[in-house]
This record gives C-alpha cells, sequence and structure tokens, in this order.
C-alpha cells in the first residue's frame, strides 16, 4: 500500500499575493485538500461515512515551514502520509513540492483530533479505525525525528539524488 501518496495541482491567481507567490494562509489549504484528495483516491476513505456516524477531526495544531515559494500557475506535487495514529489523535505530514519532485516548497505536520459531530467533545478512536489506519501509518518517516529534523533529511535526499 502506498503510505505517500501524491497528486499535482496548479496554483491559482485568486490564491497569490501582489508579487505572485502562494499567500501563507493558502498552503493549508492547499495541503489539507490534498490529503482529503489522497484519502478518497489512494485509499477509498470516505469521509461522509463518517460525518453521518457523527464522527469528525478538527484540527489541533499546524507546524508549517515555508522554503521556497509557489507561484501563480505553477504546478506543484503534493504529498502526504499519516505519521502516528492513536486513539486521541492523527498526526500527519504533507509536503508541497515543484512538479519534478526535486525542491521543497512547504512542509506542514497537523495534528489531528477525532470529535462527534454531535457533541462537540473529544472521542477516542474506534477500534475498526485503529486497525485501518494502522495499515496505513509510515513509522519510517515517523521516526525521522521533528520538523527541522525532517527537512534537513529531505534536502539531503534531494541533493544526493539529484547530484
Amino acid at each position: 500500500m502506498n503510505k505517500n501518496p501524491n497528486s499535482t495541482y496548479k496554483i491559482r491567481f485568486t490564491d497569490c499575493d501582489m508579487f505572485g507567490h502562494l499567500n501563507n494562509s493558502r498552503y493549508l489549504d492547499y495541503l489539507i485538500n490534498a490529503r482529503e484528495d489522497h484519502l478518497k483516491d489512494f485509499y477509498n476513505f470516505d469521509f461522509n461515512e463518517y460525518y453521518k456516524n457523527d464522527l469528525a477531526w478538527v484540527i489541533g495544531s499546524h507546524e508549517i515551514t515555508y522554503i521556497k515559494p509557489a507561484l501563480f500557475n505553477e504546478i506543484v506535487s503534493i504529498q502526504s502520509t499519516l505519521l502516528h495514529v492513536d486513539i486521541e489523535f492523527l498526526h500527519l505530514e504533507t509536503i508541497m513540492m515543484n512538479e519534478e519532485q526535486n525542491q521543497i516548497k512547504a512542509i506542514m505536520r497537523s495534528k489531528l483530533i477525532p470529535i462527534n459531530l454531535k457533541t462537540g467533545k473529544k472521542v477516542p478512536h474506534d477500534l475498526q479505525f485503529m486497525a485501518w489506519a494502522k495499515t496505513i501509518e509510515n513509522t519510517e518517516v515517523a521516526n525521522q525525528g521533528n520538523l527541522q529534523d525532517r527537512i534537513r533529511q529531505l534536502l539531503t535526499d534531494f541533493k544526493v539524488k539529484h547530484n
């Protein structure tokens, strides 16, 4: 199973600042939407099935580092992975790169918390969800340390790969 799905997106004019750079806040939208697409396209995960059962996830935190600007009309590749799952949260990583996947634009780590839609309160993941999520958990990437360690590792990998 592909634990690092990726897909391409075109940077839209309305998402850019006056310099033609993707607006910082819009990176969040592109990265979150890409993860949603990856869940549907690569894992056949349907959020609606969970919503019908009053389960959803809220963002507990984001940690994002902007490395190179994404530019108007540029095609970018976005990769996502599930770093860790437990009964109380999901820890995700999303990376925006250029189309050739040899330059990082931004990298984000997010913590999502499951909630009951009726009560608005935190709920544990059920055993069925945990069993499924463990099949796509990417412990190899998760073990590469904090975000700054991960960036250093990716930049080193890119240099080795393209020299």
